[in-house]
């Protein structure tokens, strides 16, 4: 009983708090900013009815050196209101293309200035990453990206895509990896406390100097520091596998 009306609630927030992000983002179309309003305004309530205790350890996060490339893991749809409250000043997203069909939600992440890539179609994709290359050069815009590419529902770090370290090497800029315990292991939205969510910043990992012949090394120092945090959120929040 308790689980359909959180989704029944769920959903009503969802079409509330799209309109409203709407709203805020055709009078200032395409700011940078957009991101971080939308966000809150989808998390903040969500968080209430979903009845989750969160555990933020990422004040660093909302006041690291811009640009960067906000490198997270990605564990579910509930995401958006997960990590809706760690989104910085200033940062938009990467996202698939096929985002903006969604009614409502799709037309907000455009008009806030998220980035949609269309993965079919490798020199449209190709364009769109030396253009967001070339913003976070010359725009005091951050990138959050979600490295696995897919969500991993609870079952660890996947291996990540290449596109997120191309664009911190090629730009300069730091990575800054953000873990969240994997929650969606004991997420039960059918009891009053549904789950305990850790959100843990880590400290800035330098690209300066690097080339593209170190982004392997690279990558596997951010997925080997982002696995151990997420093992040791995982002990502190009680969410390890059965």
């Amino acid at each position: 009983m308790l689980f359909s009306l959180r989704m029944l609630l769920l959903c009503m927030h969802f079409v509330v708090a799209s309109l409203l992000g709407l709203l805020v983002s055709i009078f200032r179309p395409f700011n940078p900013d957009n991101s971080r309003l939308a966000a809150r305004i989808y998390a903040l309530p969500a968080l209430r009815i979903m009845g989750v205790e969160v555990d933020f350890q990422a004040e660093e996060l909302l006041r690291h050196q811009r640009p960067a490339v906000i490198v997270a893991n990605h564990l579910s749809n509930y995401d958006l209101f997960v990590f809706g409250i760690a989104v910085p000043h200033r940062t938009v997203t990467l996202g698939k293309k096929s985002l903006k069909w969604i009614p409502l939600f799709g037309q907000l992440y455009w008009l806030a200035g998220n980035v949609l890539l269309d993965r079919g179609n490798a020199i449209q994709a190709k364009q769109a990453m030396q253009a967001t290359t070339d913003t976070l050069q010359h725009k005091d815009v951050s990138i959050w990206v979600f490295a696995e590419g897919t969500r991993g529902h609870g079952k660890g770090l996947a291996p990540f895509k290449k596109g997120a370290f191309q664009m911190a090497i090629n730009a300069g800029v730091p990575i800054v990896p953000l873990c969240g315990n994997n929650y969606v292991r004991a997420l039960n939205l059918n009891k009053w406390h549904s789950g305990h969510i850790i959100l843990k910043s880590l400290p800035p990992i330098p690209t300066t100097g690097l080339t593209l012949d170190d982004m392997p090394t690279l990558m596997a120092q951010c997925h080997a520091q982002m696995k151990a945090c997420i093992d040791a959120l995982d002990r502190e929040a009680g969410t390890l596998p059965a």
